[in-house]
């Protein structure tokens, strides 16, 4: 059958492979580019790939409502006016919504990627044309990771007075080399496991000195992005790099915090045998009532197709274990580092590395098995895959109110210590997202509300809820 195409048709078709156009493998750190207005204070894979990565941000602003509404609402007040935010996230298209609502609200931006894998080239290079210092690209090396970080922080000029984290990456390397910043800075946002508990540790060792808001523990952080969002992304995930049939597949899950909990789900309404290892009795004993095995990882690591990282932890998957795995056992990790799995171990001269396709390894043992692993104990879904655009606006809108609240706050309200999002605050980025499903709140009267000795406008929960099955 022959199918004819008209120019205009061709023209798309060669110009959306620009995905696959990576013939260029100079290092964006040797290259100078500008974008179309002269500035080259930005270090990205190709300023030519900017028209292309606005397109993935305008799919992803249909996708992110409650930044929207924020951006209309607060544009005339810009709460965010003065506030310098250097910030180490992903960078995607939906980061690039935030970036634009930070700035559209006041603020200056200059960003950097908390993993070497999950920038799209496209977005980044979206993002410098419309005027932002960002220095990321897809594949950087651990130099280039830490370098970056550093283009961001230590510039001639400019200094930060806020710090939204995905990690802890950027906290730590500015405690490290600029600890005299800390002076001008207001606060810190972190959005992750790891991140959160670096900061804990800082925190009960004497040294945090700027207020920090743990976004991670929020309930709309916990509930959406990470339960929701990793039921869905889990599946794509393994999808997209192996092909994986999941029907009868046995897995292992690695904790049941809300990650595991969501690929757990995911993976036993597809037919796989499901099963978990936990710390935490409380969460072994809601693996159970969801109708898992809770076991130790040595009891079925000979037998599972597929073992799945979740804790946050480090060393969870050692070279022992490896050692025992089945042939063509899969091996990814679901939580925010890299530590879960030991891929150093891996890397001795008995082994040998195959790289199948992107972000797939296959690593052989002398005799002849073989263990395939993904995205080199990276972050499965934003290295392989993608994430549902509408979970990410939860948790962006959570970072973003986040930053003004700890921005505007008056001196004194917050210490030297790791806060909560008030409940008030997460109550309001779920409403923000109601409307897209027309759905509609009932209100308490006068007499409910002072019966059960509530504001009619809430908070309806007390601070110390996190959810309903944390």
């Amino acid at each position: 059958m022959h199918v004819l195409l008209n120019l205009s048709q061709v023209g798309y078709i060669m110009s959306a492979s620009y995905t696959d156009s990576s013939d260029d493998e100079t290092s964006p750190r040797d290259k100078q580019q500008k974008n179309s207005k002269g500035n080259a204070d930005f270090c990205i894979k190709n300023i030519k790939q900017a028209d292309f990565g606005r397109r993935e941000i305008e799919i992803a602003e249909q996708e992110m409502p409650a930044l929207m509404a924020l951006r209309k609402r607060a544009q005339g007040e810009k709460p965010l006016a003065g506030a310098k935010i250097v910030g180490c996230t992903h960078i995607t298209a939906q980061t690039a919504v935030l970036m634009e609502t930070l700035s559209a609200l006041g603020a200056q931006c200059r960003w950097a990627a908390c993993n070497i894998y999950s920038t799209q080239n496209e977005v980044a290079a979206a993002l410098a044309e419309g005027g932002f210092s960002v220095f990321a690209w897809k594949g950087e090396s651990e130099d280039d990771f830490w370098w970056c970080i550093d283009r961001c922080v230590n510039v001639e000029g400019w200094q930060p007075n806020m710090i939204l984290d995905d990690g802890g990456d950027l906290t730590h390397w500015i405690y490290k080399k600029y600890p005299n910043m800390f002076k001008k800075i207001k606060g810190i946002v972190e959005e992750s496991v790891t991140g959160v508990h670096r900061l804990y540790q800082l925190s009960k060792a004497g040294k945090l000195c700027v207020p920090a808001m743990n976004v991670n523990d929020s309930v709309t952080k916990q509930k959406f992005d990470n339960l929701y969002c990793c039921r869905e992304s889990i599946l794509d995930g393994l999808k997209r790099t192996t092909d994986v049939m999941f029907g009868g597949k046995q897995v292992v899950v690695c904790g049941y915090g809300e990650v595991g909990k969501g690929c757990s789900a995911a993976l036993k309404a597809m037919g796989s045998i499901v099963y978990v290892t936990e710390i935490d009795p409380i969460c072994a004993l809601q693996a159970c009532m969801d109708g898992f095995r809770l076991v130790k990882l040595n009891e079925v690591i000979r037998q599972v197709d597929i073992v799945i990282t979740c804790t946050g932890n480090k060393n969870v998957v050692v070279r022992e274990y490896m050692d025992r795995m089945k042939n063509g056992c899969i091996v990814c990790n679901m939580g925010h580092s890299n530590t879960e799995i030991d891929v150093a171990s891996l890397r001795t001269p008995e082994l040998t590395w195959e790289r199948v396709r992107s972000q797939v390894d296959h690593v052989i043992w002398p005799d002849g098995k073989r263990i395939v692993l993904l995205a080199e104990g990276r972050l499965l879904n934003l290295s392989c895959s993608t994430v549902p655009t509408f979970v990410l606006s939860i948790t962006a809108t959570t970072q973003a109110l986040a930053l003004i609240e700890l921005y505007n706050a008056p001196e004194g309200r917050y210490k030297q210590d790791v806060y909560l999002l008030p409940k008030k605050m997460d109550e309001y980025v779920a409403s923000l997202h109601l409307p897209t499903f027309d759905a509609h709140l009932t209100e308490l009267s006068d007499e409910q509300a002072k019966y059960l000795g509530l504001n009619k406008n809430g908070p309806f929960k007390p601070n110390y809820y996190r959810s309903a099955a944390a």
